[in-house]
């Protein structure tokens, strides 16, 4: 081999931290693996390529532990270029597919090599390793450049073109601790958010912080304190209970012994310019500085925010056509894929109502916006109302709306408003195009790059959440996980309605809010309000009542506090509820039916707080994870239904009681294996027959499930028609055996021991017992002997001719006779088996002890015998002739 040149060990990533983990071969284990890869690379402070890793690793643990059948070794491997992450199973004889001869590795829809797939399209490098022992799948996801501590400095600019700012600007100094507690506070944080320094010191800052919850498009506040810088925007509850939003810039700092803290800087976030770092100016700016050309106010600020920073660079674009046209407001709406809607995206000096993520139609006409694919400027509003839905009720009256296009395709819509009219002509109309014009293609490549972002958070959390929803088969289990899968990742609070059958009408089955203290109060007020309409039509569609209702009660509550008590009599009537809850359904309400096998049976409900709206990516997500939500409830409901029959019928192949036999204590004992209590073959019986004679019966019938439940009930059954016609014991099994033969294929062989039980004068019992082919009955003498109290004789359901007889067996007072069927004798621990043997051990030790303590101690010692549950039904049945009692 060549040697190894430096060069060559200076090109190799440095490695920095390792971890790893092993997963055994069961369907769990891939949830385990993802979560493993999620905490490792968010304690490195890797968010980045969080959602990639986990889509990868859930593919590739599954190929280990499901396809291949072994054990999963994952290793994840920090470098100073990126992450590695290792996945190893046991089984190198069963090779990849890989692409050879014009093979593809397979499609999406198909098992083989969608793994594969997946790492070609989202790793930047992987690669498969075999040895002897193993086969490795590896993939690298490189870490994005993030140039840190640049510093640049803009050009003059004269007075009027300066940020607009407070005479007196605040700058509040927070500092957040090692765990999240604020540590300091200084006055203008005092200020700002109405807080002194005891109300906050020690608690943690996600307290008072307001933090999005979008999945996929933005890093947490908990991650956002541990890079060592963050910009950005972001909200801080006062003491007054508004939210202030604000722009805060942080710096991760160590003190002297190393601990490390993260310093805040907030201003209100009108006033950013004050904390926000600009770009670097290019090359080709400086030299157009240097030759005396003017900057143009709108160019020098669109350029800050980073590429991928969509908020932020629809903020400072809004801002800065305001201040370009000198307006008093200014908005930016994005156009949906179909452009046929608009979303409101960013806004400045609008009221708080014009929320983000509102939507309305683009075609013309009262109440839409007919202007959006072309400049258009209105002198006054309050001739033509409704021409801007945005602005109405806002006090402006002259606007001047321009579109923003790519390649000729509408992408969105940008407009600058004043409260005064006939502000605005052409030449306005003119300079707020051509800068539309150079910052649309800035906006779509970041609008895309969210998009993608998006698609990644939702691709991980669908992943996820169909884990989970695969992972139970229970109803209400079912229904808690939808509602805690939406809250708080995709609404602010969430409804699940149910159907029962196609007869029925909805019912309210779960509530959730993110705040659990406003829970009782929206059941409340959703329980007075009629459930939306079961529509099968796919898709969110808008559901008022809610926010209607809850409106107008907080109204009447209103007006009856300042004494209008009159005045409220007009208003509709509606159930009583707080301003709170007026306010947690006060926003956008969506209704998405759950359909599964083509019907509806249920219907998920999603809300957001007052004049709150949903994105358009999020309601295709929900919907998405309807479908989902509904074949889990779907498929929880089948199982409940059939838990339901199997334990109905198995309690229908049991005695309801069992009858007082004088002088005999008695007493049975009877455990169902198996999840659901899925109906067997074990049974028992204990019936009179004639004056003074009682017939008894402990069986079990060749396997579980219909069949054997059928042969169950026709051995019951039979027993006690044929005993009560006075047939004796072995004319009755030999008429049974007939029976189940004639079920022919549907037949199952059955060991059965019956007998006769006559109590006697003198406080003894005379049995005639009959065992074919069960385990012996014992008899425990009152000295402590243990005896089998009958012989094995052929069992039941195999030959046509049986020659069966009986025996006589007298129980003296004190005596037990002892039944059970063979899931007590075959109970395991490994290669140990109780056996009769054991059995006889533990009976031995029963002596003077009742018949229901007998049944008892047989039963502890049988789960005491091994750990895991018992994996086949029991049925124990003990019989005592009590000792007589001296006069």
């Amino acid at each position: 081999m060549g040697e190894q040149t430096a060069d060559t060990y200076t090109r190799r990533p440095v490695i920095t931290a390792r971890a790893a983990a092993t997963f055994e071969p069961v369907g769990r284990s891939v949830a385990a693996a993802r979560a493993f890869v999620r905490d490792t690379l968010q304690g490195w402070g890797f968010p980045d390529v969080i959602d990639d890793a986990v889509v990868l690793t859930s593919e590739l643990v599954t190929n280990a532990v499901v396809h291949a059948g072994t054990a999963a070794d994952v290793s994840c491997v920090r470098t100073d270029a990126g992450v590695r992450i290792e996945v190893s199973d046991r089984y190198p004889e069963r090779e990849l597919p890989l692409q050879v001869s014009g093979r593809q590795l397979g499609g999406l829809d198909r098992e083989g090599g969608r793994g594969l797939l997946l790492c070609g399209a989202l790793a930047a490098r992987w690669g498969v390793e075999y040895s002897a022992a193993r086969k490795t799948v590896w993939f690298r996801l490189d870490l994005p450049d993030r140039p840190a501590g640049t510093r640049s400095a803009g050009p003059a600019l004269p007075t009027e073109a300066l940020p607009v700012a407070e005479t007196r600007v605040r700058v509040a100094v927070i500092q957040i601790d090692r765990t999240g507690g604020i540590s300091a506070w200084n006055d203008d944080a005092h200020e700002l958010f109405g807080f002194s320094v005891d109300q906050v010191t020690g608690k943690p800052l996600t307290d008072f912080a307001a933090w999005p919850h979008t999945p996929g498009t933005s890093t947490g506040i908990a991650e956002a304190l541990l890079l060592s810088r963050w910009e950005g925007s972001y909200g801080i509850r006062g003491a007054d209970g508004r939210i202030i939003p604000v722009y805060a810039s942080h710096l991760r700092v160590r003190d002297n012994v190393g601990a490390p803290s993260t310093v805040c800087l907030l201003v209100r976030d009108d006033e950013r310019a004050v904390l926000q770092s600009p770009q670097r100016s290019s090359a080709a700016d400086a030299s157009g500085s240097e030759r005396g050309t003017a900057a143009d106010p709108f160019e020098v600020f669109i350029g800050s925010p980073a590429p991928d920073d969509l908020d932020g660079l629809l903020q400072r674009t809004v801002e800065r056509a305001r201040d370009m046209l000198d307006g008093d407001s200014a908005y930016l709406l994005l156009a949906t894929d179909d452009e046929t809607e608009l979303e409101v995206r960013a806004s400045t000096g609008l009221p708080s109502t014009r929320q983000r993520f509102a939507r309305v139609p683009v075609e013309a006409g009262t109440g839409r916006y007919g202007s959006a694919r072309m400049p258009a400027v209105h002198d006054d509003l309050s001739a033509v109302p409704g021409a801007v839905p945005l602005l109405t009720d806002t006090g402006m009256r002259s606007v001047v709306t321009v579109p923003l296009k790519v390649e000729g395709r509408l992408t969105g819509s940008l407009g600058v408003a004043a409260e005064s009219p006939r502000r605005y002509g052409n030449e306005e109309a003119l300079r707020l195009q051509f800068a539309a014009d150079r910052i649309a293609l800035a906006v779509e490549s970041a609008r895309l790059g969210e998009l993608e972002r998006l698609r990644r958070g939702s691709l991980s959390f669908l992943v996820e959440a169909s884990d989970l929803l695969a992972g139970t088969l229970d109803r209400d289990q079912t229904l808690a996980l939808m509602a805690q899968m939406t809250v708080p990742t995709l609404a602010t609070w969430c409804a699940v309605y149910t159907i029962a059958d196609q007869s029925s009408e909805p019912e309210l089955s779960y509530v959730l809010h993110e705040d659990e203290d406003r829970i009782d109060g929206l059941k409340a007020l959703l329980s007075k309000v009629s459930p939306p309409d079961p529509v099968p039509t796919p898709g969110a569609r808008v559901w008022t009542a809610p926010s209607e209702a809850a409106h107008a009660a907080a109204l009447r509550t209103s007006l009856r506090s300042l004494g209008l008590t009159d005045a409220s009599e007009h208003l509709p009537a509606a159930p009583g509820t707080s301003l709170a809850t007026a306010a947690a359904v006060g926003g956008e309400t969506v209704v998405l039916p759950l359909v599964a096998r083509n019907r509806v049976i249920g219907m998920l409900t999603l809300g957001k707080p007052t004049d709150d709206h949903f994105r358009q990516e999020i309601l295709e997500l929900a919907e998405d994870l309807s479908r989902r939500a509904a074949l889990a409830l779907d498929n929880a409901r089948l199982y409940s239904e059939r838990t339901a029959i199997s334990q109905s019928l198995q309690r229908s192949l049991l005695p309801p009681e069992l009858p007082d036999v004088p002088g005999v204590e008695v007493e049975v004992i009877y455990r169902a294996a198996g999840e659901g209590n899925e109906v067997g073959g074990d049974f028992y019986d204990l019936f009179p027959i004639r004056d003074g004679a009682y017939g008894f019966a402990i069986g079990d019938v060749c396997g579980t499930g219909p069949e054997a439940a059928a042969v169950t009930g026709l051995a019951r059954h039979a027993l006690r028609l044929l005993a009560r016609e006075g047939f004796g014991g072995p004319a009755v099994l030999e008429r049974l055996n007939a029976a189940i033969l004639d079920e022919g294929a549907r037949s199952r062989f059955l060991t059965l021991l019956y007998g006769e039980l006559w109590p006697q004068e003198d406080g003894s019992a005379v049995l005639k017992v009959v065992c074919a082919g069960h385990p012996l009955p014992l008899r425990l003498r009152q000295d402590g002997s243990v005896e089998p109290a009958a012989d094995p004789q052929p069992l039941l359901g195999v030959m046509d001719d049986l020659e069966l007889y009986e025996q006589t067996v007298t129980l003296e007072p004190g005596d037990v006779l002892l039944c059970v069927t063979d899931g007590v004798t075959e109970r395991r621990e490994g290669a140990r088996m109780l056996g009769d043997d054991g059995l006889s051990d533990v009976l031995t030790t029963c002596t003077g002890l009742t018949a229901g303590a007998v049944a008892a101690r047989i039963l502890r010692a049988v789960e005491r015998f091994a750990a895991e549950p018992a994996s086949d039904d029991m049925a124990i049945l003990a019989m005592r002739v009590p000792e007589r009692q001296e006069p």
